[in-house]
């Protein structure tokens, strides 16, 4: 489907009534990127309805102060419309999610005539859950209870956070319709264990069977999800959507539009979502309290019922599984090399290209098929509390019973398929992965490609840490894929209808290669810089004075003590970004007593309290200097006059101790690269562009960047960085 001459008014009428309506003029990069994104849409298809291209995504940078929003929307709306198919917006961060549903849609329905609807998908663990709030209220009023164990899962031993009085408010709130019952939308911010008290997940939630179901926060906000134009979630929704199969929480992927904004987050997202870790001795303990569960389950059961069967069945699996972790902790105890970092109290050890210790390897055989067989056991016990629910089979077990203890088990069982995630991904073949089945399967074009990807893929990190407390020790097993490129490919890109990505920093080096091959991107996507309509060179100046160390050496930080005063001194609004908190907090230290009252660091308080002190000193007309760590280097926004200064004390280097950096490195190196140029330095361009980004946010902002890192002029890669960073005016002394 060529854009029709229709579809074309349509985006040309819808932007300039949004123009006039705002009383704003037309921007250069937004135009491009409206025309890109709509003449990408525009080819996906030649019969309206059906994929005809191959996969392939439309990727623009857009930098700050572009109005990328607006640019995606009034493309993709009019398209999506025309085609049939959901706009799926997902972005990384609640706050642009709510930005983008309480502002940006609104705003532009009310500029444009276009009419669409909309709706926010958020997962179930964002919402409170009913009947968890009203078991936590009954629990809390019958003391001696034992028949609604829900609160058996949370941390042993933990003083109970929330009070009654709390709970009873959120109640009070909920019943009244004042909340509803979306937990960013309550006053303050609720603490997480607290908030795991009153929210479920897939495994425990009874659906249509809960007694709450007609009252339910969470398939209320879900019931329009089906009706409406465009859908805003987020990055880890989709993956938690794809990871179910696609379609199971949102639109299925060959009927949505996709627009991933903040892009530059998915491939850690995915790397996360698909990363798998079991702790040692808290399974154990966990294992335990599963029998505890276990005992109070069983008088509620008839005796030779199935569920009294599968009970005899999962306590035998859970021995057998406590006995092989005894045996798995004392191998890795035992017969590995740890170091420890007593500042941290712990140690960790990779496995070099994935491969385990044989007796290891063994072990983790064992352990697979004993947690298999428990997930299987829980599952079946699971099934026959859920046919409780359907009242027109006579049922074994009581629904009241079924009630009580459905989402128990069904937490356990969640668990436990977490855990046997882990252990089949340590036993999974580490060389030649694509198994004779598949090589056996057909020959098509996309499984070519497909497994092309696979054979030039890094094998996955293995690691394990090791944890001392003051009274107990752990030791954790942990897996991850490398790369995301073939999660993406597979369960997203191939299947996606289209799909855009845009952020304000999607190449490194000024490439796009980085990106393509950690999302792992089809080769028929197209890539798009939109220029900025910043005049960098007479806003700002990147400056970068003589010093006397690198970051490299020992005194370093003394001269940073030194020397940050005069870097700062007669600015009113300063960010100086660190790479570690413990170099951030040593410079405070020691610079907070001749300067009271001047610096705050991130860590002093919530992001959006410290934030707010910032304001109101400069609102005041006092000076104030922020100091922050990478969190801060992305995503902070403070226009104008709250600031005129960035310092950068050191290039962000990743740190060498991450496990799955260090696995791409060694594969990297396997195949004769140099890491440091093809992963570390381009890492750290990005990084760096986004923390010179918190400089200007509008037209009118004007400031300075200050690198005290020598490296950027002093080493050869430095000219590299300084190239990818926006053309300021250079200022370098020598």
């Amino acid at each position: 489907m060529a854009l029709t001459d229709d579809i074309k008014q349509q985006i040309q009428q819808s932007y300039r009534d949004v123009l006039a309506g705002k009383g704003v003029r037309a921007r250069y990069g937004q135009r491009l990127m409206i025309a890109e994104i709509a003449k990408y849409m525009g080819e996906i298809t030649e019969n309206d309805g059906q994929r005809t291209s191959p996969p392939a995504a439309c990727v623009v940078e857009a930098g700050t102060g572009t109005g990328k929003t607006l640019a995606y929307l009034i493309a993709a709306i009019p398209v999506a419309r025309a085609l049939g198919k959901t706009l799926v917006i997902s972005t990384a961060t609640v706050a642009l999610q709510d930005q983008i549903v309480l502002k940006d849609l609104p705003d532009l329905k009310k500029h444009s005539k276009m009419n669409f609807s909309w709706t926010l998908a958020k997962g179930r663990g964002r919402y409170l859950c009913m009947s968890r709030l009203e078991s936590r209220l009954h629990d809390e009023g019958n003391g001696d209870s034992d028949t609604m164990p829900l609160f058996l899962l949370d941390s042993p031993g933990t003083e109970e956070p929330g009070t009654r009085a709390f709970f009873e408010e959120m109640l009070a709130s909920y019943g009244s319709r004042k909340w509803d019952g979306d937990r960013d939308h309550w006053p303050e911010q609720i603490p997480d264990d607290v908030w795991r008290q009153v929210t479920t997940d897939h495994r425990q939630c009874t659906n249509r069977h809960c007694s709450y179901f007609d009252s339910c926060a969470f398939f209320d906000a879900r019931k329009d999800l089906d009706e409406v134009d465009i859908v805003v979630a987020n990055h880890d929704l989709v993956l938690a959507d794809l990871a179910l199969g696609g379609g199971a929480i949102l639109p299925e992927p060959e009927n949505a539009l996709f627009i991933f904004d903040e892009a530059h987050h998915l491939p850690d997202k995915a790397l996360n979502h698909f990363a798998a870790s079991v702790p040692l001795n808290s399974t154990r303990q966990w294992l335990k309290q599963l029998s505890q569960a276990l005992a109070k389950m069983q008088p509620y059961l008839a005796p030779a019922t199935q569920a009294a069967k599968s009970i005899d069945r999962i306590s035998t699996a859970s021995r057998d599984v406590d006995l092989v972790l005894a045996r798995v902790y004392e191998e890795a105890e035992h017969n590995t090399g740890w170091e420890f970092n007593e500042e941290r109290r712990s140690a960790q050890w990779r496995y070099p290209e994935g491969e385990l210790p044989e007796a290891l390897a063994e072990l983790a055989s064992e352990s697979r098929i004993a947690t298999a067989n428990l997930v299987r056991h829980l599952g079946v016990l699971a099934d026959e509390l859920q046919g409780a629910f359907d009242e027109r089979k006579k049922h074994e077990i009581d629904r009241d019973t079924a009630e009580a203890w459905y989402p128990v088990i069904g937490a356990f069982h969640s668990r436990s398929e977490d855990q046997l995630r882990l252990w089949t991904a340590w036993t999974e073949q580490v060389s030649g992965r694509t198994s004779t089945s598949d090589s056996e399967q057909g020959t098509t074009e996309d499984e070519s490609r497909a497994k092309a990807r696979i054979n030039r893929s890094p094998p996955p990190a293995r690691w394990s840490v090791r944890q001392r407390w003051d009274h107990a020790e752990d030791i954790t097993l942990f897996s991850s894929p490398v790369l995301a490129d073939n999660l993406l490919y597979s369960r997203l890109w191939s299947r996606a209808y289209g799909a855009v990505l845009t952020s304000a920093t999607l190449t490194a080096l000024g490439r796009f290669d980085r990106l393509q091959s950690r999302a792992g991107l089809p080769e028929a996507s197209r890539f798009l810089v939109v220029p900025s309509s910043f005049r960098y060179g007479e806003m700002a100046t990147v400056e970068v004075p003589a010093m006397a160390c690198l970051p490299t050496d020992d005194g370093f930080a003394d001269e940073l003590i030194k020397r940050l005063p005069g870097v700062w001194a007669g600015e009113t609004a300063t960010l100086v970004l660190f790479t570690s908190r413990r170099q951030m907090h040593q410079v405070r230290d020691a610079l907070a007593p001749e300067y009271p009252d001047l610096i705050i660091t991130q860590d002093d308080m919530s992001r959006g309290e410290v934030l707010r002190q910032h304001r109101t000193r400069i609102d005041e007309g006092r000076a104030s200097v922020l100091f922050g760590v990478a969190s801060f280097a992305e995503g902070i926004d403070l226009p104008g006059k709250y600031l005129h200064h960035v310092v950068i004390t050191r290039l962000p280097f990743s740190v060498p101790d991450d496990p799955i950096e260090a696995s791409l490195a060694e594969w990297v190196s396997q195949r004769g690269g140099n890491p440091f140029m093809e992963i570390t330095v381009p890492g750290a361009s990005i990084k760096l562009v986004q923390a010179v980004g918190r400089l200007l946010r509008t037209e009118e902002d004007t400031g300075r960047v200050t690198i005290l890192d020598r490296r950027i002029v002093a080493r050869r890669y430095g000219q590299l960085l300084l190239d990818a960073l926006p053309p300021f005016r250079r200022i370098i002394e020598r």
